[in-house]
């Protein structure tokens, strides 16, 4: 692997944290305020995200059961701004107060 090689990797995992924090940033939003662009967005997001990732594992050369773990990254990343939701409205469910911090 040769520097340029290392800095596209780099530059692509850096991609995948951002985008996937825009992602769930914007599910979020678009959730709470029932809003079918941002929601959107956040789809856009998450095509970031595998772009990235597939970028990623392919400038790495990952092969195998690399390739698995990428699936299960994902599909992590797609699942969890959505189990985090629920848990959220679950557990703030009858109250009129927004969480304390």
């Amino acid at each position: 692997m040769d520097g340029g090689e290392i800095l596209l990797s780099a530059m692509a995992a850096a991609s995948v944290v951002v985008s996937g924090a825009v992602y769930a940033l914007f599910f979020a939003l678009g959730r709470l305020h029932s809003s079918r662009i941002l929601g959107r967005i956040a789809w856009i997001a998450y095509v970031f995200v595998v772009a990235s990732t597939l970028l990623l594992a392919r400038s790495m050369d990952l092969r195998g059961a690399w390739l698995w773990v990428v699936a299960v990254m994902l599909i992590g990343y797609l699942l969890a701004p959505h189990a985090i939701w629920h848990l959220s409205s679950a557990t703030h469910a009858g109250t009129d107060e927004p969480p304390r911090h």
